[in-house]
């Protein structure tokens, strides 16, 4: 039921059919009496901005998640950033703080890593292979980063936004080997797709799993559909699949702390969202 004390909160990119967080986070409300509700806002980036001066003015407007294009893009359009959202470069929440200032944090990189692990797989000491340095990509890239990979090759065709990138983890992470590359030489024990190749029917395979080894884990961070071209791909050949929505589940958590919300354990919040 909404009344007048509901709260809002929305999720906003260009396009929204895609996006999961409404569904996740309706239920995670029901379960824990939250009186709010969690929207889709497909707008462009003139309506970003109408979107964070709502944030501003609007009292009952608590935060965002930012999704694509506008996770690089919103990052300008704030007051104040994380650690995590600097190294990466973009913004995925958004919320408005009690001195009235714009915050912005990145968690979709530490939500895919988290979502790997909660699902048996480590990248500590792994060599992995990162295609797209989009919002969602300069993220993970972050976190694997963070996460001590063994060695990090990264593929995008953007040039600029590959050089930022790569020179951004070099300060950051001045300890872990990175190469920009078209495909990597050698063995690589994860290859993720932080492309949006596969959002659509008939999209190109962001890369042949049949160049990798069978052992290879192959993760597409596409969350709708949840069978993309790639992951049919990849299990056709007998390899092991990480599906999109993982990244997702296990940022929850982290949405609620982020807008203070209290919850009793990670797991209760993790269940809720697989069920959704």
């Amino acid at each position: 039921m909404v009344d007048g004390n509901t709260l809002l909160y929305a999720t906003v990119g260009d396009p929204v059919a895609q996006i999961r967080a409404p569904q996740v986070m309706g239920a995670v409300f029901e379960k824990l009496a939250v009186n709010g509700v969690w929207v889709p806002m497909h707008v462009d980036q003139a309506g970003l901005l109408a979107v964070l001066q709502g944030l501003r003015t609007v009292r009952n407007f608590r935060a965002i998640t930012v999704t694509i294009p506008h996770k690089q893009t919103v990052v300008a359009m704030l007051d104040r950033l994380s650690v995590a959202a600097q190294a990466s470069g973009g913004v995925n929440m958004v919320r408005l703080d009690n001195d009235g200032k714009l915050f912005g944090d990145m968690v979709d990189g530490s939500g895919f890593v988290r979502g790997l692990e909660l699902h048996g797989h480590h990248v500590q000491g792994a060599a992995v292979w990162l295609i797209g340095l989009g919002g969602g990509g300069s993220a993970i890239a972050a976190a694997l980063a963070e996460a001590r990979v063994a060695r990090l090759y990264l593929t995008e065709m953007n040039r600029e936004r590959a050089t930022a990138v790569f020179e951004r983890l070099g300060h950051y992470y001045p300890k872990v080997p990175i190469e920009i590359v078209n495909q990597p030489v050698g063995r690589v024990d994860f290859a993720i797709n932080a492309t949006p190749s596969g959002l659509k029917p008939g999209d190109p395979l962001p890369f042949d799993p049949a160049i990798l080894s069978r052992e290879t884990v192959i993760c597409d961070i596409i969350m709708k559909p949840k069978e993309t071209a790639l992951i049919r791909a990849a299990e056709s050949r007998g390899m092991r699949v990480h599906h999109g929505h993982h990244m997702l589940d296990s940022q929850i958590p982290m949405y609620l702390r982020f807008v203070n919300i209290p919850f009793s354990s990670d797991e209760s919040i993790l269940e809720i969202a697989r069920q959704a």
